[in-house]
């Protein structure tokens, strides 16, 4: 560890207003040129942060791949167009969200991708992207940049919106929901604004401005769910676009971050593990960039910039001053400290009062205290405690009316995720409304395995210490019946992705305690899974699940718990599955067999029970389209909800038509 702090003192004790220069297309050697700049690099002083509950919420989505070489010879075709954008009409974000706390609607939507860059606000409206000046964002006075139908894509949508420093261009990163394929797209602002270019398979990208105030795109280049290149573009006169950096390690990806002061661009080198950080100027981006440390295996660390000091977010060393960057708004607290001295707003339920509400605000649910809550004005939210096996203490969020009586007789729907140090989503959704409107309990288990409590928390659930997530889930579950919320015959369980292991692995352990399930794109064959390392995402998640193949402690570990190594003839709960055709992250190959594998399992205990015996419903849903959650899908929403609402016997007229109010049928 000591050895591992000097590193990092070593790495900072440099400064970082005078990058070194080299020719705009010199080949970098990446062996050489990082000791050669540290000579020329002074700080005035630096900050090593350590936060083992801090980091930056990456998606689940940002993945990637192979090492490290710097070249500018390399290049991928520009597409230019001239087109100029057309306009439709649709509530802007603000508006929606007004409306959806004023008065039902036909339809849900929100729109996160929008951004304030000078005096306008830049976002979606309808099938365009426009931008309004600041102080008339909330009327329909618009200027229409770009015409998403021009794309001929299939309900487009903006994902991401980043705006050039002095505002002559915009780039906006699009794409559909039966797809994770993004198309960005550069328009030049003018009095008749023109799409310039436009980029296929664009995750990350940011906007810097060199010495000759000419604009520079840096953008990641993703392939087969894998973003391992980095690329620089310009446009006008001067158009180029360049390779700029290969990560050659499979189990790495990259991703760009902008320091909140704009000052440096940071390309993000990263697996589970281990991170690796290299500063771009801001104001010289054809110079190279400086590594501030290599990577060390279990070294995270991430870098933000201000008033020339970097302050660096780390899991060694130990801190001189206490920052935060900006992207760690959530769950950023130490566990022992008062959340009123966070300067970020949090949006954590670890640490709210025993009795709290929350506040709607761009798609996320934020602690407030209190006692109404300003969107229904009728849930409690509370934060309850199950002990697992160990002794461990595992935080549940818990929602329900306030005038619920005999919480033992209600329906209740719990939440898990717990893998990648990810965070479960509490995010507000209009069908999460109409269940506790309609009197359903709403539990959020946070698990090991997730982020909820920093590194340590997500180390205690993975590789060879899954097991400890199950037995998380299990004491939460528990407890929840155990403190009257609820019973087995009325509690089911959800979850997406990664959280199908814990899901199916309660399936086979502990299935009394559910009376019907509802999966997402489920991970439900790990073994077989991690042992084709053909797959896209496998050499990545090595990390996460271990590497059976060569590993034979892994292998074993990992069939005491794979739900479709661990499936026996006894009786299950319901289970509906919803797969989509083209899932890359999760073949449907598993979900398959999983699937064909548990209904033969339910045909012969039903044999050995004899008559009268009333098997479980095993429904497998696979949806069309190459995405791996579509959060907004209305089919796939209303058939959960009639199935949970069957399953468990329930009248559901009042929650469709409360539904209504939001989905378009």
């Amino acid at each position: 560890m000591q050895q591992k702090s000097k590193l990092f003192l070593q790495a900072l004790k440099y400064s970082i207003p005078h990058l070194g220069k080299c020719m705009q297309k010199q080949h970098v050697n990446h062996c050489n040129f990082a000791d050669h700049y540290y000579n020329s690099i002074k700080l005035k002083k630096y900050h090593l942060t350590k936060c083992l509950q801090n980091k930056p919420r990456i998606s689940e989505l940002a993945r990637n791949i192979p090492s490290r070489n710097f070249s500018c010879k390399e290049f991928l075709p520009i597409k230019q167009e001239n087109k100029k954008s057309l306009s439709e009409n649709m509530d802007a974000f603000e508006k929606v969200r007004t409306k959806l706390e004023t008065q039902p609607q036909e339809e849900y939507e929100i729109i996160n991708a929008e951004i304030k860059h000078g005096g306008f606000v830049y976002y979606q409206e309808g099938c365009c992207l426009v931008r309004s000046k600041d102080e008339e964002a909330d009327n329909d006075n618009y200027e229409v940049l770009f015409n998403l139908e021009e794309l001929k894509l299939e309900q487009p949508f903006i994902d991401c919106i980043r705006v050039a420093p002095d505002e002559k261009y915009v780039a906006a990163k699009i794409r559909t929901e039966d797809s994770e394929a993004s198309t960005c797209v550069v328009v030049k602002l003018s009095d008749q604004p023109v799409m310039e270019a436009s980029f296929p398979n664009v995750s990350s990208f940011e906007w810097v401005k060199d010495e000759e105030d000419e604009d520079v795109l840096f953008y990641t280049f993703q392939r087969n769910l894998r973003c391992h290149d980095v690329y620089r573009a310009t446009f006008g006169d001067n158009r180029r676009n360049e390779r700029f950096y290969t990560e050659k390690d499979p189990s790495f990806f990259v991703f760009l971050y902008l320091t909140k002061d704009s000052r440096f661009l940071t390309m993000n080198i990263m697996n589970k593990t281990t991170s690796e950080v290299w500063l771009i100027d801001g104001m010289s981006p054809w110079d190279p960039p400086v590594l501030i440390q290599k990577r060390i295996h279990g070294v995270l660390y991430y870098v933000e910039h201000r008033d020339d000091e970097l302050y660096i977010l780390t899991n060694v060393g130990e801190p001189t001053e206490f920052k935060l960057p900006p992207w760690a708004c959530g769950f950023i607290m130490d566990t022992n400290s008062d959340p009123k001295n966070c300067p970020f707003q949090l949006c954590s339920p670890i640490r709210p009062p025993k009795y709290y509400t929350y506040k709607f605000s761009e798609g996320k649910l934020f602690e407030e205290t209190g006692h109404e809550d300003p969107i229904t004005k009728t849930s409690r939210v509370l934060r309850i405690e199950a002990k697992s096996k160990d002794g461990k203490l595992v935080p549940m969020t818990v929602f329900h009316k306030t005038d619920s009586e005999d919480l033992q007789k209600k329906p209740l729907l719990v939440h898990v995720y717990g893998a990648y140090g990810m965070d479960l989503k509490m995010n507000f959704r209009p069908e999460r409304r109409v269940l506790v409107d309609d009197g359903w309990i709403l539990a959020y288990c946070h698990v090991r395995g997730g982020g909820e409590l920093g590194l340590q928390w997500h180390a205690d659930g993975r590789l060879t210490k899954k097991l400890n997530g199950l037995a998380d889930l299990e004491a939460c579950i528990k407890t929840l019946h155990g403190q009257g919320f609820s019973q087995p015959s009325l509690t089911t369980l959800t979850a997406f992705s990664a959280g199908g292991v814990l899901v199916g692995a309660l399936c086979n352990s502990n299935p009394e305690l559910l009376r019907a399930v509802t999966l997402e794109a489920p991970f439900l064959d790990v073994l077989n899974t991690m042992m084709d390392t053909t797959l896209p995402l496998t050499l990545e998640e090595l990390e996460e699940w271990g590497n059976p193949s060569s590993d034979e402690k892994h292998k074993n570990y990992i069939k005491r718990y794979c739900p479709y190594q661990n499936i026996k003839p006894k009786h299950y709960p319901s289970i509906h599955i919803t797969a989509y055709e083209n899932d890359e992250r999760v073949p449907l190959k598993g979900i398959v067999n999983y699937t064909e594998k548990l209904k033969e399992a339910i045909v012969e205990h039903a044999k050995d029970t004899g008559e009268g015996y009333q098997a479980p419903n095993i429904i497998l849903d696979i949806q069309p389209g190459g995405n791996h959650v579509i959060e907004d899908s209305h089919k796939k929403i209303t058939a959960q909800i009639k199935f949970l609402y069957e399953e468990l016997g329930l009248d559901s007229t009042s929650v469709f038509e409360n539904l209504k109010k939001y989905l378009k049928f």
